[in-house]
């Protein structure tokens, strides 16, 4: 089997099996799993592979390009507070979640972008435009965060929306030649034209989940300095983006992250922990063994199903004491306990990242 290192301890023996059936493929160079890694599809959640000459649409997942972005404003939690439920209110009306989208196409110059026939044609069929600035649903989330010197940042995790459901559909289809989208390790020879393909659409629907990211900040800082400071246009000071389903190519390797945030030596990122711990704003050690990664956030520790089985409703609101978000049997599954211990996640990896600031919610938005 390749080379590969296992970061962090207490991994289930499904989530090793998926990650050892998916490191055993012949083109597999190296291997490591993130401290957060749990069950996916194909390969766990967490997992990051480095292929020779390969390229697998399953290891990047059908969210293409879902990730993080922070930005810090020169705003204090003061600012906020007092307007928190109004906030919490004119964000989702800004802001479409679930399965909304907007009425009308957003604007959006991706010329310099090229793409397949395939995506040609089915981009503006998809209706891509009309979802630039919507959530999603799921884990997907916007935090407006308190730092430790109370300076206000905006956090979101979003991702291609259904562009890139679209794309990773047809290319696991062509992977696996099959009329449907099939989970396993079938990949694609980065030097043929379907490889070739795959990897154009790849980098689009990375720009079309960044550009949603930016414009659900844009959205929200709006919201925000309506209530906190009526008259004055939203200022960010800093701006962070980091994706963590993608495959790029590093040393003519082919580097998969599913579920895994890229930490290359002073590369800042971001890992979210769950609804009440927040989220970490982190510089990447750039170690090798980790093939230059760390964890995209906390890990599941309970499916879907079991947190809404598990879980009361009434726990549930007394873990989310204090802060304004949508408690409901709807976001149940999002439950702080639904997820592992993040500073113990962030423990695991000190000799992968660094932690700046720890961001700590004040509104919470879920679907």
């Amino acid at each position: 089997m390749a080379k590969s290192v296992i970061f962090g301890w207490g991994m289930d023996e499904q989530t090793l099996a998926q990650y050892n059936s998916a490191m055993s493929q012949p083109w597999v160079v190296k291997g490591a799993l993130m401290p957060d890694a749990h069950v996916g599809y194909s390969m766990p959640i967490g997992g990051v592979v480095a292929t020779d000459g390969v390229i697998v649409p399953a290891w990047v997942g059908y969210d293409i390009g879902c990730g993080m972005c922070a930005a810090k404003t020169p705003l204090k939690a003061a600012d906020i507070i007092p307007h928190r439920d109004e906030i919490f209110h004119s964000v989702y009306r800004a802001v479409p979640t679930g399965f909304s989208h907007n009425r009308r196409p957003e604007r959006w110059d991706h010329s310099h972008l090229s793409t397949s026939a395939f995506l040609a044609r089915v981009f503006d069929k998809d209706q891509g435009l009309t979802q630039l600035a919507s959530l999603g649903g799921g884990n997907h989330f916007i935090e407006i965060d308190a730092d430790e010197s109370g300076d206000v940042w905006v956090v979101t995790h979003s991702g291609s929306r259904h562009i890139g459901h679209t794309v990773a559909t047809e290319y696991m289809k062509r992977a696996s030649r099959s009329t449907r989208a099939r989970e396993g390790h079938f990949g694609l020879q980065v030097n043929t034209g379907e490889g070739q393909d795959y990897i154009r659409d790849l980098k689009f629907c990375l720009e079309f989940a960044l550009e949603n990211r930016k414009r659900i900040i844009e959205r929200v800082l709006r919201e925000i300095y309506y209530y906190a400071r009526p008259g004055q246009a939203p200022v960010m000071e800093r701006f962070i983006n980091r994706n963590h389903n993608h495959a790029e190519e590093k040393d003519g390797l082919w580097i998969h992250r599913k579920g895994a945030t890229h930490a290359e030596a002073g590369m800042e990122g971001v890992i979210p922990g769950n609804m009440r711990d927040g989220s970490f704003i982190v510089i990447g050690k750039g170690n090798p063994d980790s093939l230059y990664s760390s964890s995209h956030g906390a890990g599941r520790a309970l499916s879907r199903t079991a947190a809404k089985s598990i879980i009361t409703l009434d726990e549930f609101r007394k873990e989310m004491a204090g802060i304004t978000s949508k408690v409901t049997g709807g976001t149940l599954d999002e439950a702080p306990r639904a997820y592992k211990d993040i500073f113990e996640i962030i423990r695991q990896q000190e000799d992968l990242v660094e932690v700046t600031h720890h961001l700590r919610p004040i509104i919470n938005i879920k679907a």
